[in-house]
């Protein structure tokens, strides 16, 4: 098989380097197809020199939304035409997430785009955006509808995420990723309600990457804070093992 790419996306400083460094390391461990490892980003100070490190692109949008909530719509770059000089496929990965197993079939399995089943709302199309397959070079319209129409867009989806499952399913190319794959730490991980005081959180069968959104994020996960009042959760100390460079 040809080199695959994995790409990611460092901005502001909510994730510090160490989130690149570590899922380098992650996705070294996980992958036996050669790949370019690439992050997007605007500092690249303590990153490590495996990476490929390529400016981060800027979006097109009007100058009274510059400002405004950013929601991962800067992911939505990765459609540009010539993106990064990449071709051939290519796997979006969140900062955030937690690689636990081989990750082989998320590139071979069929698809033109493939995308984590969103497990907040299970009965909705919309597609979580931390674990994404693409061709490099398909659907630039993505990019540019939402250039040219960003306060319309914002005005019916949340985020970028939802724009982006829209608008795939559209096509008519909209696939979902096995959802044993891609477990959400918060909803599949944790044991829910009055289990979470007498259960810790644990890996499920089948699973290669964990998906973290919201609260809480792989740190706190570790120590068990949950980063809300009304959630309880154990410590999740087998993070550890894997969330390391």
């Amino acid at each position: 098989m040809d080199k695959v790419n994995i790409i990611c996306m460092k901005w502001g400083d909510k994730f510090p380097s160490e989130y690149v460094n570590r899922l380098y390391a992650m996705v070294n461990r996980n992958l036996s197809i050669p790949f370019r490892f690439v992050c997007f980003t605007e500092n690249d100070s303590g990153i490590r020199n495996e990476v490929e490190l390529q400016p981060l692109p800027e979006l097109d949008l009007p100058v009274n939304l510059a400002d405004a909530p950013e929601r991962g719509w800067r992911k939505l770059t990765i459609f540009k035409r010539g993106f990064g000089g990449l071709k051939g496929k290519a796997l979006f990965l969140d900062l955030d997430v937690v690689i636990v197993d081989n990750m082989d079939e998320f590139f071979t399995v069929k698809g033109d785009f493939l995308i984590a089943h969103d497990k907040k709302n299970p009965t909705k199309i919309e597609g979580n955006s931390s674990v994404f397959r693409f061709e490099i070079g398909q659907y630039p319209q993505i990019l540019s509808h939402f250039e040219k129409n960003s306060e319309q867009v914002k005005s019916e989806v949340r985020h970028e995420q939802a724009y982006l499952s829209r608008e795939i399913h559209k096509l008519g190319k909209l696939e979902y990723w096995q959802d044993e794959w891609v477990p959400s730490f918060k909803y599949r991980c944790c044991p829910s309600w009055i289990k979470s005081w007498f259960k810790a959180p644990f890996i499920p069968q089948g699973a290669k990457v964990i998906i973290f959104h919201g609260l809480p994020n792989p740190p706190e996960a570790i120590n068990g804070i949950s980063g809300k009042w009304y959630r309880h959760i154990q410590p999740a100390p087998w993070i550890v093992k894997h969330w390391k460079e």
